[in-house]
């Protein structure tokens, strides 16, 4: 039996989309990272970096989203596109790991916590901006991010268009600019997986308030004194 160690944040949902659509037995294993949980001995002994999501295969820990998806595709035989697109695969599979992601989350947070500083809020959401041109671009001719089949790299990215509304600031309409990447959107996130995943993060009563104690938990790096 497979554990995941989740929260209703972009990472650990899409690792709950491979599991749901992969029709894989799991038990959903709630860290509230708003409370700090996340920082626990317990949860340091699965992965030491203290991030969501992780998961344990029959004891064995995996950490970070990307190497799940890799694992459990892998492991199963789904969901890794076909021998020729490989290259492909791992290339985008990278691209939301090392680009998306990070700078979606950074745009967030400039935007919506941190917002004293102009050149980091207009860093970040440029950046977002851009990463979300190139994947508009990829799915200009295409249905999925990788050869002709919905893929991990699909999973990988749904998790952080799902925000697109914060990544573009409260916007009404985050992917009007972006055509292409707004129909691929709409195709993923109505497949019935999708909805399960959202039914996860709805009936798990996690922290909402974004107080002292929130920002504490998720940035205690913040609030070290210098030696």
């Amino acid at each position: 039996m497979i554990r995941l160690y989740f929260h209703h944040t972009p990472n650990p949902m899409k690792v709950a989309l491979f599991l749901e659509e992969a029709g894989l037995d799991y038990e959903v294993v709630p860290v509230d990272t708003f409370k700090g949980e996340q920082h626990s001995p317990d949860f340091l002994k699965v992965n030491p970096n203290g991030k969501l999501p992780a998961i344990e295969d029959d004891g064995v820990p995996v950490f970070d989203s990307n190497a799940i998806l890799l694992y459990l595709s892998e492991k199963t035989g789904k969901f890794g596109g076909k021998p020729e697109d490989r290259g492909s695969l791992l290339s985008w599979l990278m691209f939301v790991a090392t680009g998306l992601g990070p700078y979606s989350g950074q745009a967030v947070h400039f935007q919506r916590t941190h917002t004293e500083s102009a050149y980091a809020t207009n860093r970040y959401r440029r950046e977002a901006e851009r990463h979300y041109r190139v994947l508009d671009d990829r799915l200009a001719e295409r249905d999925y991010l990788v050869g002709g089949e919905f893929t991990i790299v699909d999973m990988a990215a749904w998790g952080w268009i799902d925000r697109a509304p914060y990544v573009m600031n409260d916007s009404d309409t985050p992917l009007d600019a972006t055509p292409n990447l707004k129909r691929w959107f709409q195709a993923i996130d109505s497949r019935p997986a999708v909805a399960r995943v959202r039914r996860i993060a709805q009936d798990i009563p996690f922290k909402r308030d974004f107080d002292e104690v929130t920002l504490r938990s998720l940035f205690p790096q913040n609030y070290v004194k210098p030696a």
